[in-house]
C-alpha cells in the first residue's frame, strides 16, 4: 500500500492500524492526515507512547493524555477517580480523532486502560468511547517492558495461557476492528544491498550473504571515523563516549539551561522525551546533532555538525553542517498544546552531543552514517533499528554484535505476516469502492466530527496563532516589565530572558535606548567606562574585559554595556 492510498482510508473515519519498514513514510502520512483534518477544523489528539516520540510528532504522551501517568494497573476505583478527573474529561470527551505512535512500545495492558478510560469519560461503551483510534508502529522495532498484572476491567486477564507482551495481543485490538494500512515503499534507503539486508533480518532470513556484508562494515576502535556518530545499546557507553570526547577539547566550555513552563509533572515527562539535555554543554569542535526540524534553516532531526564558533553577542552556538553551510542555532520550543492552548513548553537549543546516542533515543531519526556497536544488545529489535537509521550501507561501521543482533522476534515475524495480508485485502476492498461512496464516507466522517465541508483558511476555530518564544518576551518588555518580571511571568531564568533580549535588539525590536530601564543607576554610569575598554580592547568578547577589571563588573553587566554600543 502507498501513501495516498493509506491517507484515503484514514479519511473515513476508521480506526487504523498504520505500519510499514522504517523509512516507509508512516509520519509523513500521519502528518499529512493531521494537515487534513486542521483544514476541516478538526483537532486530533496526537499522542505517543514515549516522551521521545511525543517530541518528534509535537504531541504528548498517551499516558498524559488518558490520564494514567505512570500507572501499570486500574482498579474501578481509580478508573473513576481518572475519568472524573477535569483535565481528562476536557482531553478525553471532545476529542473524535486519537492517534497513538509508537505502538510497538506500548504494553496490551495500558491500551486496555485507555479504552476504559474513553469509554468511561464519553459514556459510550464502543470501543475506545466511539472515536477514530489511529495507532501507529512497527512491531519489529523496539518492544514493550512488560509487566504482569491485572486490570479491574481486563478481559480474560486471568485465563490468559501466557502472558501478554504486544499491543495487538489484547482483545481490545480485535474489538475495535482495526484496518492494517502497510505502507510498502522505501524513503529512507536508497541503496538497494541495505535494503535487501534489512528485508533479510527482518524476515528472519539473515544468511551467510546477509553476515558477509556485517563483516565488510565491521572496523577496530583504531579505524573508527571520527566524524560519525556512534550508537551504543546502553545509556552508560554513550554518557561515557560523550563526556570524555568533551573533555579531551582545550577550549571554554558554554553552558545552555533548558527553560520551562508549565504543570510540573507534564514538564518531567518532556524533559525526559527530549532529545535536546536538560543542560548542555558545548565547546569549539563539539560533535552535535540537531534534535528538531527547521527545513528554513537547512537541517533535520538527526543533521550532524561540528560547533566552529559561539556568536560573539548573543552567545549562541555557530554550527558547520557536513555541506558547508554555516548555522547560527537559536533556541527552539517543544510544547504541548490542549484546545489550541500550550499546556507545557521547553526551550532549548536544539543540539546534543553526537558522538555518542543511544539505540532507542535515535528512534525516528536518519543518518548519513553511524558506528554501531551490537556486542551488547539485550532485545529483538535493537540492531534492526540501529542498521536502519543509517541511509546507505556505506555509511555503516560495524563496531562488534553478538548472537541476537539480528534476530527478530519469532512470534512479531508470524504477526507480521499477518498485518501484510490484512493490508492486502484492505487495498483489494477499498480499491474497488466507487470514488463517490469514498468521498461520502469521508464528507460523512468530517460533519460526525463537528468539522466543516469547506476547507479551513489559516487557523483552526478556537486556536489562537502560536507566537515564538521571543515575541512572547517582546510583549511582556512592551507592557514595562523588567527581566525578573517577564522571568516570573514566563517561568523561565533570567538568562533566558536576556537572551532574548539580545536577539530581540539586534532584530531591531527592541531599541537599544529602550535598555536603559532595566540597568541601575550606580551601574548607567559605568556604563561608559566599560564600554571604553571594549573599545581599547578591540574585541566584544565578555572574558577580556571582566579579567581587565578583576572581576569588578558582573558579566551580566557587561553584556547590558555591550549591547548598548552604538
Amino acid at each position: 500500500m502507498n501513501q495516498t492510498q493509506a491517507l484515503n482510508i484514514l479519511k473515513t473515519g476508521a480506526n487504523v492500524f498504520l505500519t510499514g519498514e522504517p523509512g516507509s513514510g508512516k509520519t509523513y502520512t500521519i502528518n499529512q492526515y493531521v494537515e487534513y483534518l486542521h483544514s476541516h477544523g478538526i483537532e486530533p489528539a496526537i499522542t505517543a507512547s514515549t516522551g521521545i516520540a511525543a517530541t518528534h510528532i509535537g504531541g504528548m504522551t498517551i499516558h498524559s493524555w488518558s490520564g494514567i501517568g505512570i500507572k501499570n494497573s486500574l482498579n474501578k476505583a481509580e478508573l473513576h477517580a481518572i475519568s472524573t478527573n477535569n483535565y481528562v474529561v476536557k482531553r478525553v470527551g471532545p476529542a473524535k480523532v486519537l492517534i497513538i505512535d509508537e505502538i510497538s512500545m506500548l504494553n496490551p495492558h495500558t491500551l486496555e486502560m485507555i479504552d476504559a478510560i474513553c469509554r468511561q469519560v464519553k459514556k459510550n461503551n464502543q470501543s475506545f468511547g466511539g472515536m477514530q483510534v489511529v495507532l501507529v508502529g512497527d512491531f519489529f522495532q523496539l518492544p514493550p517492558v512488560n509487566k504482569r498484572v491485572v486490570n479491574d476491567f481486563s478481559q480474560d486477564e486471568m485465563f490468559r495461557e501466557k502472558p501478554v507482551r504486544f499491543a495487538y495481543e489484547t482483545p481490545i485490538w480485535a474489538e475495535a476492528e482495526f484496518v492494517t494500512c502497510y505502507l510498502t515503499e522505501q524513503y529512507r534507503q536508497d541503496d538497494k544491498e541495505l535494503v535487501e539486508l534489512l528485508g533479510k533480518i527482518r524476515s528472519n532470513s539473515f544468511d551467510s550473504i546477509s553476515l558477509s556484508l556485517i563483516q565488510n562494515r565491521q572496523l577496530t576502535q583504531s579505524q573508527i571515523p571520527s566524524f560519525a556518530p556512534k550508537l551504543f545499546s546502553h545509556n552508560v557507553d554513550v554518557d561515557t563516549v560523550n563526556d570524555k570526547m568533551l573533555a579531551q577539547i582545550p577550549k571554554e566550555v558554554q553552558f545552555y539551561p533548558m527553560s520551562s513552563r508549565g504543570h510540573e509533572a507534564l514538564v518531567a515527562v518532556m524533559k525526559k522525551g527530549c532529545l535536546s539535555p536538560e543542560s548542555l554543554y558545548l565547546k569549539v569542535g563539539a560533535s552535535v546533532m540537531f534534535t528538531k526540524n527547521n527545513q528554513k534553516e537547512g537541517y533535520v532531526n538527526g543533521t550532524l555538525g561540528l560547533v566552529e564558533a559561539f556568536d560573539e553577542l548573543s552567545e549562541l552556538p555557530i554550527v558547520k553542517l557536513r555541506n558547508g553551510r554555516k548555522v547560527t542555532v537559536s533556541p527552539a520550543e517543544w510544547t504541548v498544546e490542549e484546545d489550541g492552548k500550550v499546556k507545557g513548553r521547553l526551550v532549548q537549543i536544539p543540539l546534543r552531543l553526537a558522538w555518542a546516542i543511544t539505540v532507542h533515543k535515535s528512534q525516528g531519526i536518519s543518518l548519513d552514517e553511524a558506528v554501531i556497536d551490537l556486542s551488547r544488545v539485550f532485545e529483538f529489535g535493537q540492531g534492526y533499528v540501529a542498521i536502519s537509521r543509517v541511509k546507505r550501507l556505506s555509511g555503516i561501521y560495524i563496531l562488534g554484535y553478538n548472537e541476537k543482533a539480528f534476530q527478530v522476534d519469532p512470534e512479531v515475524l508470524l504477526q507480521d505476516n499477518q498485518f501484510r495480508s490484512d493490508s492486502a485485502d484492505t487495498t483489494r476492498i477499498f480499491l474497488n469502492f466507487p470514488p463517490e461512496k469514498f468521498k461520502k464516507l469521508q464528507e460523512d466522517f468530517i460533519v460526525v466530527c463537528g468539522g466543516t465541508l469547506n476547507e479551513v483558511k489559516g487557523k483552526i476555530k478556537g486556536k489562537k496563532d502560536k507566537i515564538s518564544t521571543y515575541d512572547e518576551t517582546l510583549a511582556l518588555w512592551q507592557e514595562g516589565k523588567n527581566i525578573a518580571q517577564i522571568a516570573k511571568t514566563r517561568a523561565i531564568s533570567e538568562k533566558t530572558v536576556f537572551d532574548h533580549i539580545e536577539t530581540l535588539v539586534g532584530d531591531k525590536k527592541i531599541k537599544k535606548n529602550d535598555l536603559v530601564r532595566i540597568v541601575s543607576a550606580d551601574l548607567l554610569r559605568h556604563i561608559p567606562i566599560i564600554q571604553d575598554v571594549f573599545k581599547k580592547l578591540k574585541t566584544d568578547k565578555l572574558t577580556p574585559v571582566f579579567e581587565r577589571f578583576g572581576g569588578r563588573y558582573s558579566y551580566d553587566d557587561l553584556k547590558i554595556a555591550r549591547l548598548m554600543m552604538k
